[in-house]
């Protein structure tokens, strides 16, 4: 029986990384698309949608930020994990991407052997059954389905970046405990990124999403200097 091959879609406009990166990415079996620009990337994904996307920030016409954006806005894509990659190394960049959506990020330059990493640890978290014990969370009107990889407010739907997802399961997971920033990390497969806000972003959006009043959380709460916890059932 032939295995199905892994479709990932890479977005980058520097023929010599683009090659690279996809002989790294067809030794692991995947089935690698690539784009040499935005508007490319997106109209290849109406033929095949990937599991993940690879896309570089600094394209010619139509940028990696606005690709994503344009990706985090249509409910047919806005699930797909994306991991980015810029050779600015600056955390505005960063920062911008991570506050539209996407999972993770790598700096240029890199080994491809380090972006081939990153991808598994994404398809780990997205494709990996979750059957567990307690496989629903609940606190009040908020749900999470770990087999379903499914959140629900109020018994609509939560659209969730996988990040996302991992950071309120451990923290529904322990009600009460208090999460530091690099323990929360740990959970993100991200020990060692460069960018120390890669927490706090992804809690405002979280906190956007699912906190009626995200300037005053009912559900994360935040220890000043310390982390974050989830608010215990009595609270």
């Amino acid at each position: 029986m032939a295995t199905t091959r892994i479709p990932i879609l890479l977005i980058e406009d520097d023929p010599e990384i683009r090659e690279l990166v996809m002989i790294s990415f067809a030794r692991e079996g995947w089935d690698v698309a690539t784009a040499a620009d935005g508007e490319s990337g997106l109209a290849s994904l109406a033929a095949k949608p990937p599991a993940c996307i690879v896309l570089d920030i600094m394209l010619p016409g139509t940028d990696g930020l606005e690709v994503l954006r344009r990706l985090k806005a249509e409910p047919a894509t806005r699930r797909i994990p994306i991991i980015m990659t810029t050779a600015r190394g600056e955390d505005a960049d960063v920062v911008a991407g991570l506050e539209l959506g996407a999972d993770d990020y790598v700096v240029k330059p890199f080994s491809p052997r380090e972006l081939v990493e990153r991808v598994k640890a994404i398809l780990r978290r997205t494709r990996t059954p979750a059957s567990r014990c307690g496989a629903v969370l609940t606190h009040g009107d908020l749900a999470l389905d770990r087999d379903k990889a499914k959140v629900t407010l109020r018994g609509r739907t939560v659209a969730l970046t996988p990040s996302e997802f991992r950071l309120l399961e451990a923290l529904m997971s322990a009600p009460g405990r208090l999460f530091s920033r690099d323990q929360l990390l740990e959970k993100l497969n991200e020990r060692g990124v460069v960018v120390d806000r890669v927490v706090d972003v992804h809690m405002g959006n979280l906190r956007q999403k699912i906190e009626p009043e995200p300037s005053n959380p009912r559900y994360i709460l935040t220890a000043r200097g310390l982390g974050y916890r989830f608010a215990d059932v009595d609270e």
